[in-house]
């Protein structure tokens, strides 16, 4: 049994206590286990810090004990939650727990009831072939489920405990669900099984009735079978309601038993060796239907011409249902006999050692009744005459040495399967309750008793087998059991091939005879096999899969257990980041990779929405520096804040990523991220920041919870004082607050920005951006460019870099969706009194936009404001890209004309110049931009460095 180390207990019950404190620790396990990871974090402050000061704080120690008792934790045989057994119960080894189950649920129908119809119906060679198939499936999920198993520390719950943690919850939840209704099928087919040889025994014309003697009444056939069914059954709810192990101890009496009447009739085969007419109790029956074996249902014993006859296949009708066989209903037949491969790993939650018991006695379980029924099927083809084998289920008590054997071995091994399936069904539901992926709805299946039997599971397995009883026929149930178990093989095959593919390093079970191959034959065996059975019911089981794995998806059910889906993913964007060499990169396809510096997020909202809409499926970094010096911390107070501002996008439902840098000042955490943000050929090309001013903060994640509430809906979020609550480390800046940068600290950022080779935007006033009422509106807005540096006027004629760039970043947004319905773009082309950007200029302008497939409209505006504007040299156009100085009354001028347009604008987007070098000269620079853009719509000033449109194939 595992342990977990003194040390380990005491981090686990301190964490638990001071969570209970201070976050009042959640009521459910999955609540207990989401929390366990992600916690909650207070702010850190590197002056206030209390680790700076020698002294620790309750959340600090809190956010230490959780980083100790993530760190390594040894399972200890419940998995975390109180309402499993404990370890103690596991009391099982390989031989009861797992050999013996497997081998008698393998056993079930076929052995005893179905082994002469199959071969009857298909004939030697094709039930051989069949058998070949049906086992070679088996194997190769049997490998996967060896795999599997010896990779950890397997608890209750058996093949959906393994595939749930392989795949996650979403596929692990529904692929447990169909495993669950297999189980229950499979039962509901043995005990019916039981119930027909009790009846071919002791009924009307019964095998074991002598003429004239009593039997089982059987008036209302079928009335009369369910009542049968309903006894055996109940029967079998007994036994599960004493506890799975002390019948797991009694199977190996049962075992032995099945055995002994298996080789009675290998011996009964050699010993009889004269030919005999075998009297059938229903010849009536088969008189009407096929005179041909009126009289011809020999026992030959071994002999040559027997086998001959008997080598090729010759379907016909089933004597009971009627219907016509052919090889996909023999198969379904045989296979669904054969599919107790898992009853073992099913009682995980009992065994002494999983990880050794499910693999060896699995193998072997597997192994010994492929070569029993090979031997059986040989020696009963070689020996019963076809018309035999064709209309008697029981002609194996006709030529046993004592036909009670055959009787004993038939309850034995029927009874046995359905009591196994039936405590396999329990467990697996158990083991979804437990894990909570249903909600409320099968909370009551965790109810327990002391031994830890699981008796409302089994009460609610009993009612489904129940139901299932009343299809009435062991051949009518088999097709759907055949179905179900196969989607369940498919998905541990595919759950090991996952596996084996993602290459994560600790996947190295100790058991290694496999490989992706066998994975990849063993899935596609089953789902090939599945839909030659029944197309019907693979189609219905695999709709009732995908509705769970996407209804299980929008749950979004928080899960500590990993995905491998993510494994897969990055072992696939790994290799793919390798391919995208930013050598090979081409204007065609250049597309904006933004990375958005916010220093206060909660204030951003509309503005991280902005951005997330211009992005055009690029690269989208949130970007943070958080002012401080590592050398002050025994920790790092970054990653204490990440995983808020992960909850924080997932909140605001915007395809972004955040990184978060630790910096003595912003300007220099901002160029680590520059430097260091993405990977490979994903990196940032474009830098936007938020606009420097005095601007009153506004929490506009309330604003953004107000609009749309449904994002908070599941917390019950109703105001600020819960958003506090939910981001205590992102906190509003307070209007006393000190700026952690001065204005010249600021325009460096932007020289910085510039001079590292990305381009800029500067957005300001997006806290006033409603885009749900611009969509909402059934009037007209504009998505206005203004493409000419406004502190450089005679530039107008000239389209650079930075123009193109603000009309590819303007065409991008009236491409989105929402945008695109409710807005236009319009390209604002400046004039003056003198013409000089005339007739000609638009003619050029709309050559341009024309070229570049902008779907625009130009509106020409004219700039008068004063001589003093045109004091501009002409050998200065070259220099359209740097700020020149101008009077500020002419800055509030062009502001005023600009506002006057902007009447109906959604977004401005204009022309940002580079800054100057000197302090005074920046200082200039950003009190002209903060009075040229004074009360304007949102407005995004863009300096752009290189070409980004193409007008090439």
């Amino acid at each position: 049994m595992n342990s977990r180390p003194t040390n380990q207990v005491t981090n686990r019950i301190i964490l638990l206590s001071m969570h209970h404190t201070y976050n009042s620790l959640p009521s459910t396990p999955m609540q207990r286990m989401n929390s366990s990871t992600t916690g909650s974090f207070s702010e850190v402050d590197d002056e206030h810090s209390p680790l700076v000061s020698g002294q620790s704080s309750p959340r600090t120690r809190l956010v230490w004990q959780m980083s100790q008792s993530n760190a390594y934790q040894i399972p200890d045989g419940n998995d975390g939650n109180p309402t499993r057994p404990r370890s103690s119960n596991r009391t099982l080894g390989t031989f009861a727990g797992v050999f013996c189950p497997v081998a008698l649920s393998m056993f079930s129908t076929l052995l005893f009831l179905r082994a002469g119809f199959v071969v009857g119906q298909a004939g030697i060679l094709e039930i051989m072939l069949q058998l070949i198939l049906a086992y070679f499936i088996l194997m190769m999920t049997v490998l996967s489920i060896c795999a599997i198993s010896t990779n950890g520390a397997v608890e209750g719950g058996g093949a959906y405990y393994m595939i749930s943690r392989a795949l996650g919850p979403e596929f692990g939840g529904s692929i447990g669900f169909l495993f669950f209704v297999a189980n229950i099928l499979a039962c509901g087919l043995y005990v019916t099984g039981f119930v027909e040889a009790v009846l071919d025994s002791f009924g009307p014309k019964g095998s074991m009735i002598s003429d004239g003697g009593a039997y089982l009444p059987l008036d209302d056939k079928e009335w009369y079978k369910y009542l049968y069914s309903s006894v055996v059954l109940f029967f079998c709810l007994a036994i599960c309601m004493i506890g799975g192990s002390m019948f797991a101890k009694t199977l190996i009496v049962i075992f032995m038993i099945t055995v002994i009447c298996t080789l009675s009739v290998y011996i009964s085969i050699f010993a009889k060796s004269d030919k005999k007419l075998i009297q059938n109790p229903r010849i009536d029956m088969l008189d009407k239907r096929n005179e041909s074996c009126a009289n011809h249902t020999f026992y030959t014993g071994l002999s040559g011409t027997t086998f001959k006859d008997n080598l090729y296949e010759k379907y016909g009708k089933d004597y009971i249902t009627h219907d016509k066989m052919d090889f996909a209903t023999v198969f379904s037949i045989l296979f669904s006999s054969v599919t107790g491969i898992l009853n073992g790993a099913n009682m995980s939650g009992e065994l002494k050692d999983p990880s050794k018991a499910i693999p060896k006695g699995t193998l072997s379980a597997v192994s010994f009744t492929f070569a029993t029924y090979f031997i059986l099927m040989v020696l009963v083809g070689a020996s019963c005459d076809r018309c035999l084998l064709l209309n008697d289920y029981l002609f194996l008590q006709s030529i046993n040495l004592w036909s009670p054997f055959i009787l004993i071995g038939i309850f034995a091994a029927t009874l046995s399967a359905a009591l196994g399936n039936l405590i396999g069904a329990s467990r697996i539901l158990q083991a979804l309750a437990n894990d909570e992926l249903f909600w409320f709805v099968l909370r009551p299946a965790t109810k327990v008793t002391r031994g830890g039997n699981p008796y409302i599971a089994v009460l609610i397995s009993w009612f489904l087998v129940q139901i299932v009883l009343l299809v009435g026929s062991l051949n009518a149930i088999a097709p759907a059991a055949s179905v179900f178990f196969l989607l369940s093989y498919a998905s541990v095959n595919l759950a090991c091939l996952a596996l084996e593919l993602a290459s994560a390093p600790n996947f190295r079970p100790t058991f290694n005879i496999f490989t992706w191959h066998t994975c990849v034959l063993g899935m596609i065996g089953s789902v090939v096999m599945c839909f030659l059975i029944s197309p019907i019911y693979s189609s219905i089981a695999v709709i009732i899969m995908l509705l769970l794995v996407i209804l299980l998806h929008f749950k979004s059910v928080p899960s500590e257990w990993g995905s491998i889906s993510q494994a897969l993913i990055f072992h696939q964007v790994r290799k793919y980041l390798l391919m995208l060499d930013p050598r090979k990169a081409h204007i065609k396809y250049w597309r904006p990779q933004i990375l958005l510096m916010v220093a206060h997020p909660r204030q951003a909202c509309e503005l991280i929405h902005f951005i997330n809409d211009i992005k055009k499926g690029g690269l989208f970094i949130i970007g943070h520096v958080k002012i401080g010096s590592l050398d002050k911390f025994d920790y790092d107070p970054v990653q204490m804040e990440y995983p808020q501002w992960m909850s924080l996008i997932d909140k605001l439902k915007v395809k972004a990523f955040a990184e978060l840098t630790l910096g003595n000042t912003v300007s220099e955490g901002l160029a680590h991220l520059i430097r260091l943000s993405g990977l490979g050929g994903m990196k940032p090309n474009t830098v936007c920041l938020g606009f420097y001013d005095d601007s009153k903060p506004v929490d506009s994640l309330v604003k953004c919870m107000r609009r749309k509430r449904r994002f908070f809906s599941s917390e019950g979020i109703d105001g600020s004082n819960d958003v506090d609550m939910m981001f205590d480390n992102l906190p509003i800046r307070s209007e006393r607050s000190h700026k952690h940068q001065s204005p010249s600290d600021y325009v460096k950022m932007i020289y910085d920005s510039l001079k590292l080779q990305k381009n800029v935007c500067i957005c300001r006033h997006f806290n006033q951006l409603d885009k749900s009422m611009i969509l909402k509106s059934t009037t007209e807005y504009y998505i206005d460019v203004w493409p000419l540096n406004l502190f450089r006027p005679y530039t107008a004629s000239i389209f650079d870099d930075t123009c193109l760039f603000m009309l590819q970043l303007a065409c991008i947004l009236d491409m989105v969706p929402g945008w695109k319905s409710k807005t236009y773009l319009r390209v604002m082309l400046c004039t003056n009194n003198e013409g000089v950007a005339g007739k000609n200029v638009e003619t050029k302008l709309d050559k341009v936009l024309k070229t570049f497939r902008i779907p625009a409209k130009i509106q020409p505006i004219s700039l008068d404001l004063g001589e003093s504007y045109k004091d501009l040299s002409e050998d200065e156009d070259h220099q359209m890209t740097l700020y020149k100085s101008i009077p500020e009354p002419i800055v509030q001028k062009i502001n005023t004309r600009i506002k006057e347009c902007s009447k109906k604008t959604a977004v401005t987007f204009m022309y940002l110049p580079r800054p100057p070098q000197d302090t005074t000269g920046q200082l200039e620079y950003l009190l002209s931009l903060t009075a040229l853009t004074n009360d304007l719509p949102p407005t995004v000033l863009v300096h752009g460095l290189n070409p980004v449109i193409s007008t090439t194939l």
